[in-house]
């Protein structure tokens, strides 16, 4: 391992892994080559390899850092996992993607998004589908937390052709947004406005997101307009 004496006294030259990273510091006055995981970080590596389309280098530098680097409040070993993970899935790598994914459930830390979400993902590219839909069952089975979840895994659904279950999601997140405290998720279990809504308690934008996938997946159904997409007309805007 190399080494940088602390006050200047002794320097050495470290390679430059061609992205920012965070420097921990020891007792002894040495500061070793150990990089704190950062969000900055990994922005960088992500927004290089969207422009260069060199995904898979991503990864694996992602997965070195998540493997080696040290921890921080803003930037989760969990969370490094997950963001290597979606660097294997733009990598075209899934199997990658899943071993990222499990390495976040097992580190068990806090996250942006919920493991399990991404690795079902990631089952259902590899021909796994009894093993993801047992995923998606068990996120089911639990009250969903927040409006991203829903907004993910109904897309995920659409994509899967279940438009049943992804209306299920979609409802739920739209229930999320207006404050609300919708159940466990059941198969496409509809919702009706509660009153006149004059305000969106969470995020506008995953609100609008939320009711215009929620629209198309009514369309597809064949379902009649109803009150919340209706609030399409006035959610529309910036």
């Amino acid at each position: 391992m190399r080494y940088l004496r602390a006050g200047g006294q002794i320097a050495r030259e470290l390679p430059s892994m061609g992205w920012p990273g965070t420097l921990l510091g020891s007792s002894d006055g040495y500061v070793p080559t150990v990089v704190a995981l950062t969000p900055e970080t990994f922005d960088a590596i992500e927004f290089d390899a969207a422009c260069s389309g060199e995904h898979r280098a991503a990864a694996q530098e992602m997965t070195r850092l998540a493997d080696t680097g040290t921890q921080t409040a803003a930037m989760p070993r969990s969370e490094a996992y997950i963001r290597a993970g979606e660097q294997w899935l733009l990598a075209d790598d899934p199997a990658a993607a899943v071993n990222g994914f499990r390495r976040a459930i097992a580190d068990g830390g806090p996250a942006s998004v919920d493991p399990r979400i991404p690795l079902a993902r990631a089952l259902f590219q590899l021909g796994h589908t009894a093993e993801a839909e047992a995923h998606v069952s068990a996120l089911a089975a639990e009250a969903p937390r927040d409006a991203r979840m829903c907004d993910l895994l109904a897309e995920l659904l659409v994509e899967q052709s279940d438009l049943v279950g992804a209306l299920g999601w979609a409802n739920a997140g739209v229930e999320l947004c207006l404050g609300r405290t919708p159940g466990p998720v059941g198969q496409g279990n509809e919702v009706a406005p509660a009153g006149h809504i004059t305000q969106v308690s969470g995020d506008v934008n995953e609100f609008r997101l939320l009711l215009s996938l929620r629209f198309r997946i009514r369309n597809d159904l064949g379902l009649p307009e109803d009150d919340y997409d209706r609030l399409l007309d006035t959610h529309s805007g910036g």
